[in-house]
């Protein structure tokens, strides 16, 4: 019995070759009589309601081709069910598929089809708005408000340079207070970031330990009032070496409340811009099934995902 696919496709992420590698991979598929069904959104609601029609239409699997932001609202609108999940990276920085061993290249898509793992994957909730990856408040999550408030199109590494620079200028750090399961980690000036994935923009090691599988979220508090100490946070995350600063607060935990004071204080939901605070937040254990590839064999070299260009040019 021949297989059948519903693609979702966002025509505006990435560039032409991604689109190709969708029409290649949708043309490999039905030279395999398989049946592929493919749709291309006109908007993020639309991605949504079309994620709803793929599980009407009982297909086998649903291949999202998109960033992080179209991912995130097929996976929103798919909570609860069993049909796979597959990931073509096309956006920016493709978090969620980075962490998944998803590089876009035909052949690990392929590879994933025929000999992947189907895998759970946890998600977050924030005053019942769903994140995949990370849910960030202060000082990242002004730059997410300043690079959607000029927004035009694409978005590309290069335009959060200038809100990056003007945010680090202009930020005056929040007073937060951070509960998670019930106790009080924090009620000072702060950045928080609870994690759902390993990984952040750029490779930022935020939550090295975080598991989108393990029922739990990774909360991250950086104690900071000042710009001097958010150049040493920085410094020493890169480095590896934040572990051993006293100003950071690490826990895995279920359920998180942040509140503030004082108003005006930013929150981002997987890099788009999220509620206001007070915010209770809860992980969804086992929330959809996506597939990953397999494990590497002892002797392939697989350069790390996150280098997620570097890759797609190794890998050719």
């Amino acid at each position: 019995m021949a297989l059948s696919y519903y693609f979702i496709v966002n025509p505006k992420s990435g560039s032409s070759a991604n689109i190709a590698g969708v029409r290649d991979l949708r043309d490999y598929l039905r030279s395999g009589d398989c049946k592929v069904h493919l749709e291309l959104t006109r908007s993020l609601e639309h991605a949504g309601e079309l994620a709803h029609q793929a599980m009407a239409a009982e297909v086998e699997v649903v291949v999202v081709a998109g960033g992080d932001g179209t991912v995130r609202t097929v996976v929103d609108a798919m909570v609860g069910s069993d049909l796979p999940i597959l990931i073509i990276p096309c956006g920016t920085e493709n978090l969620l598929a980075c962490e998944l061993g998803l590089d876009g290249l035909l052949k690990t898509t392929i590879h994933t089809l025929e000999h992947g793992l189907l895998r759970n994957l946890d998600l977050g909730q924030a005053d019942g708005k769903h994140f995949m990856a990370i849910l960030g408040v202060g000082f990242d999550a002004e730059v997410v408000r300043r690079v959607h408030s000029q927004r035009s199109g694409h978005i590309t590494p290069a335009g959060y340079i200038w809100p990056i620079c003007r945010t680090f200028w202009e930020h005056r750090f929040p007073h937060l207070r951070v509960e998670a399961d019930g106790q009080l980690l924090c009620d000072e000036p702060a950045m928080v970031f609870v994690s759902n994935i390993s990984r952040y923009a750029i490779g930022l090691g935020i939550s090295r330990a975080a598991d989108f599988g393990d029922g739990m979220l990774d909360l991250c508090i950086y104690k900071c009032n000042s710009h001097l100490r958010l150049i040493s946070h920085a410094a020493q995350t890169a480095l590896g070496t934040s572990d051993k600063n006293k100003m950071v607060i690490r826990r895995k935990c279920q359920n998180i409340s942040i509140s503030s004071p004082e108003p005006g204080a930013r929150v981002q939901l997987d890099g788009d811009p999220g509620p206001s605070l007070p915010l209770d937040i809860e992980v969804i254990p086992t929330a959809v099934k996506v597939l990953t590839p397999p494990p590497p064999g002892h002797n392939q070299y697989h350069p790390p995902v996150r280098f997620y260009h570097l890759r797609r040019w190794l890998l050719r």
